[in-house]
């Protein structure tokens, strides 16, 4: 190994300390280091770059657009309801997030499985005041775990066996047959994960906020006559665990339900009271069926970006000293006054009978362009948007879980390559109206994908520096002499490092001949060597930028490089040495 493999192992140890330390985020940490590598010499620049256009770069940024379709649909809120139920239990959100994972990964691409789970996780979490820390990782883990089963559950598998059969013509891996190795090592990994993550993982559960914090509203919402909860509890409904919500009275005809118990069927035309601050009432309305009591016009309704906005009356506005009906606000302004918020007070009258007072905070819903009209206007002090607060495109969601779904299945039973289905999935998100372009757009998460481009470009100069190859050398070289035993648990060590440097195909197709030249040597089974390649490659756990999914759930988790060693390392180390006590039990020697 020359020079130019010492400068990248060195880089990649200086990113990976930055990492952990925290001195950089991973994307700026990783451009660092490709930037002194292509300095340097070590990659030129087609090179350098062709990892930001690489298959897998583009697949996470169709998939990010995919989720945002689910997100902007409101399908969202089913997924979540049935993926990690409905109940806000932790506990056993955590064994149905594990278990589901796992099952779907086995047979599916694990890429498309968590990306659309990211959205729908993080939307419970919130909901259920459920640390969204404790559920993400392991959703990474899980899925990549349940792809250790089948030949089917990762690309890198079909090339290793690929690989294989190259070098022994006459051995054949069956589908299920990696399955000796993978499914003791996903059981006992789950487990470790169920009992671990909680444990480990940094965020306590969060509390909700409280209701009485600042800018608290006091809003009045509907039930429409054809909502689909008609019919639901308050519970089944979704309004129960609305963090920082708080559901005050039921109004129904003449009556009034004051205390308002979980088991209360909703009816069409029943007025809910609530109480709650800003990011709350935004996500009401993005339950299906409930609408403002005292809203917009129809056109207003209908309009598919309409959205929250607060605005604060300025100290000379014409609204001062006026009912928000005589103010005659939704046909001056384009907006409709859904909630008055002042120093904290609570407002019981009637939206249209509250007289503004310099200071009010309004709360509005709005048609595009509310904002950039009024930005100036003297009436008031403060305007600003909501942000996430349009309500979700019910009509369209049916559409883009279907598109959803046809991209997982066309992927995973091989209709089409993983980044071509992707592709064509999130552009049938815009075509189908289930997405804007200008949404699809702000969905790319630019720090991810310069991250994973930037990763891959290093694992291309671990390559072509031939550091990958002495690495594998280096720690196979002393397992010949070392019996059946020595050999397995060499290759895993060699897979698990290797995995974390390059990627996962590269470092199969690296370690394989190696592997299998070292069983040919030492008089060793090929076939478990082969299947300890697959699994060491693909079960990597102790970095953020050893596998594609763990990055996808980086961001959002709000999580640390050293989040990852302290839940993956045990979890690797722990595969490792299932999987070599399985080889050695059914391959003895």
């Amino acid at each position: 190994m020359g020079w130019e493999g010492w400068l990248t192992v060195l880089g990649a140890l200086l990113a990976t300390t930055s990492l952990a330390l925290g001195w950089a985020p991973p994307d700026l940490a990783l451009l660092s280091v490709l930037a002194v590598l292509l300095l340097a010499g070590v990659l030129p620049p087609e090179d350098a770059f062709a990892g930001f256009a690489h298959p897998a770069t583009v697949t996470v940024a169709c998939m990010l657009v995919l989720a945002a379709g689910i997100r902007e649909t409101g399908a969202v809120d089913s997924l979540g309801r049935r993926l990690l139920g409905r109940d806000g239990a932790g506990n056993r959100a955590l064994v149905r997030l594990l278990s589901g994972a796992a099952l779907l990964s086995a047979f599916l691409n694990n890429t498309p499985i968590v990306a659309m789970a990211v959205p729908v996780v993080t939307d419970w979490a919130r909901r259920h005041g459920e640390s969204v820390a404790r559920l993400l990782m392991p959703l990474s883990f899980a899925a990549v775990l349940g792809g250790l089963c089948t030949l089917l559950g990762s690309s890198t598998h079909l090339l290793v066996a690929a690989l294989a059969e190259r070098h022994a013509p006459g051995l054949r891996i069956g589908i299920f047959e990696v399955g000796w190795l993978g499914v003791p090592s996903a059981l006992v990994g789950l487990l470790y994960l169920w009992w671990a993550a909680p444990r480990m993982l940094r965020g306590a559960r969060s509390a909700p906020p409280a209701a009485t914090s600042a800018r608290a509203y006091t809003v009045r919402m509907r039930v429409a006559d054809d909502a689909p909860i008609v019919g639901r509890s308050i519970e089944e409904a979704g309004l129960r665990h609305l963090p920082g919500l708080y559901l005050v009275e039921v109004q129904r005809a003449d009556q009034v339900l004051a205390a308002v118990g979980p088991h209360v069927r909703l009816r069409a035309g029943d007025r809910l009271l609530f109480t709650g601050i800003v990011d709350s009432v935004a996500d009401l309305r993005r339950i299906r069926g409930l609408v403002p009591d005292e809203a917009a016009a129809e056109p207003l309704q209908a309009h598919p970006e309409r959205h929250l906005v607060e605005a604060v009356v300025g100290w000379g506005s014409p609204l001062v000293g006026r009912s928000v009906r005589q103010s005659r606000f939704r046909t001056r302004y384009h907006g409709a006054i859904l909630a008055v918020h002042r120093q904290g007070q609570r407002i019981d009258a009637k939206v249209g009978d509250i007289v503004l007072q310099a200071g009010d905070v309004l709360l509005i819903e709005a048609l595009p362009g509310f904002v950039a009209r009024n930005r100036h206007d003297p009436a008031f002090a403060l305007v600003g948007a909501v942000e996430g607060s349009r309500p979700p495109r019910h009509e369209r969601a049916g559409w883009a879980l279907g598109i959803l779904l046809g991209t997982v299945f066309a992927a995973g039973l091989g209709w089409l390559p993983l980044v071509t289905a992707t592709l064509l999935g999130s552009g049938a998100m815009v075509a189908s109206r289930c997405l804007r372009g200008e949404h699809a757009r702000r969905a790319l998460d630019l720090r991810l994908l310069l991250t994973l481009g930037a990763s891959i470009a290093l694992g291309t100069a671990f390559e072509r520096t031939g550091a990958a190859r002495s690495v594998a050398d280096t720690l196979l070289a002393p397992a010949a002499t070392m019996g059946a035993v020595g050999l397995y648990a060499a290759v895993f060590l060699a897979g698990s490092l290797l995995s974390s440097l390059v990627t996962n195909a590269a470092a199969g197709a690296v370690l394989l001949p190696i592997a299998a030249s070292a069983a040919d040597a030492s008089g060793v089974p090929l076939r478990p060597v082969v299947l300890l390649v697959m699994v060491s490659v693909s079960a990597a756990f102790a970095t953020p930028v050893a596998y594609q999914t763990h990055m996808m759930v980086y961001g959002p988790g709000g999580y640390r490089a050293s989040d990852f060693a302290r839940l993956g390392l045990p979890l690797q180390l722990l595969v490792g040495v299932v999987a070599v006590a399985v080889a050695a039990w059914r391959w003895p020697q």
